[in-house]
């Protein structure tokens, strides 16, 4: 790619965001950052990846904090709270990736971290709670009324880390450069819509 793009996807639980996000980044020849994030903050930040999992996308609560004094019982600490140096370590990680180069992103509020970036396309996948809940039953092994109590509980928590952590509102159209439902398209087809508003843009 000649010009230099940074692709953020939002997702509802099931709607297939990661792999619209994997398969979109891998046609575009870009890196693409999901669960991948938290090994290099880890590194980053010193914190273990563990406790870096107990926070992801999570909204902010004081499990945590008892996680983390259980691991180091004679910390005494009185600075910034675990979630505060936890957040900015995600904070950093995402700037850091962006900086070096064309890439996608998927959650973590990277589209509000990234806001003032010319370079940035944000993107809401959401789909209907019946593909939802047959993608979550297929990759968990769960049953259909576990596949949309994960539905609910699982965007929720997201709903309310973004909503936290940002000025805008989780999900809601205005708050993205492009929303498109998966259910409708599928994934090749997810995928094939956001290269043509990409083209549209002269991205690519």
């Amino acid at each position: 790619m000649d010009k230099k793009v940074i692709i953020t996807i939002g997702r509802q639980f099931g709607s297939g965001g990661h792999e619209i996000g994997e398969k979109l980044a891998k046609e575009l020849g870009i890196k693409f950052y999901d669960k991948e994030l938290i090994k290099i903050m880890a590194k980053k930040s010193g914190f273990c990846e563990k406790v870096l999992e107990s926070y992801d996308e999570k909204p902010t609560n004081s499990l945590l904090y008892s996680i983390v004094m259980d691991v180091y019982p004679s910390v005494m600490y009185t600075g910034p709270t675990i979630d505060q140096q936890i957040y900015q370590a995600c904070y950093d990680t995402i700037k850091h990736v962006a900086d070096e180069g064309s890439c996608v992103i998927v959650g973590r509020s990277a589209d509000y971290i990234l806001r003032d970036y010319p370079e940035l396309v944000s993107i809401f996948v959401h789909a209907s709670n019946d593909f939802r809940a047959e993608r979550v039953k297929a990759e968990y092994h769960v049953s259909d009324d576990k596949a949309r109590d994960m539905l609910v509980k699982t965007d929720k928590k997201r709903a309310s880390y973004y909503n936290f952590q940002s000025e805008k509102k989780w999900g809601v159209a205005s708050s993205y450069n492009l929303c498109l439902e998966s259910s409708d398209l599928g994934i090749e087809g997810s995928v094939k819509l956001i290269e043509n508003y990409l083209r549209c843009k002269k991205i690519i």
